[in-house]
């Protein structure tokens, strides 16, 4: 053997060798984070702070003072009214596969000892798109927030109305946005957190209209894809167009608030919001 050989390794790993599901890789800036590392970190990459899609309980998890949510209805599903084909189906398999009735979590919390409802969006199911449940779901819970005067607090991450029910999930836009009102005829603050992505039908219904708007850092917002809107327009988008970045400069986002700090903040709002008691 020569002096500047190598000897091949004994038991060599090969890829292939390797467990699957332990690393994930960031979007942003491709570094390869353990599951372990991303989940301490609030699934939000530790070198870029690029922040992960996290699903609407661990959302609630991370808002909530410990055991005080309380899910309120839980059973409500989709029918089919539309008869619009495989549509059945495929939301029963969404119910199987992700343990959701439907695209939101919905109930009563505590956030540092202050008294809210909340909605949380799930992208998990059916892309969280808005059909006639989430609607429902929205505006039942704003309606006990105003029945037991305690804030509101949607969280939205969808692609948008849900085309499979038509007419009935475009109408979730008025309904939704018609118990907000309410809401603020009660004096009772709402709050509105926008994560990656929030487009849309949601975007242009109760998404924007919180007496504070929050939003994720780089999330996207918008209405229609920057393909759509660039073939209506004729014209160049900006840089960053449909960013968080871009929508707080423009006026429509209030603040944009880290995963880490999101609790904090939500709290901060509902003690200077809520109505003196």
């Amino acid at each position: 053997m020569g002096i500047f050989s190598k000897p091949r390794l004994r038991n060599r790993v090969r890829r292939d060798d390797m467990p699957e599901g332990l690393w994930q890789k960031c979007p942003e800036c491709a570094a390869m984070i353990h599951n372990v590392e991303l989940l301490e970190n609030l699934h939000v990459c530790p070198h870029c702070g690029q922040h992960f899609l996290i699903d609407a309980r661990k959302r609630i998890e991370l808002l909530a003072d410990a055991g005080s949510f309380e899910e309120t209805e839980a059973d409500m599903i989709s029918a089919n009214p539309l008869e619009f084909a495989g549509y059945g189906e495929k939301t029963e398999s969404m119910r199987e596969k992700t343990g959701l009735s439907d695209a939101v979590v919905s109930g009563r919390l505590t956030v540092d000892g202050k008294p809210a409802m909340i909605a949380v969006m799930d992208f998990k199911f059916f892309a969280g798109s808005m059909g006639s449940v989430v609607g429902e779901k929205i505006t039942r819970a704003i309606e006990t927030a105003i029945a037991e005067k305690r804030g509101m607090i949607i969280v939205s991450a969808s692609s948008g109305a849900r085309m499979q029910e038509g007419m009935l999930s475009l109408m979730q836009m008025a309904k939704t946005c018609g118990a907000l009102a309410r809401l603020a005829e009660a004096k009772l603050p709402y709050i509105s957190l926008m994560t990656h992505p929030t487009t849309g039908g949601v975007t242009a219904s109760f998404a924007t209209v919180g007496d504070i708007n929050l939003a994720e850092p780089k999330c996207m917002i918008g209405f229609a894809g920057p393909r759509v809107v660039k073939e209506t327009t004729h014209q160049n988008l900006p840089p960053g167009f449909q960013t968080a970045e871009f929508m707080l400069e423009h006026g429509l986002v209030d603040a944009i608030v880290p995963r880490k700090k999101m609790r904090e903040k939500i709290a901060g709002l509902l003690g200077f919001m809520m109505p003196a008691a």
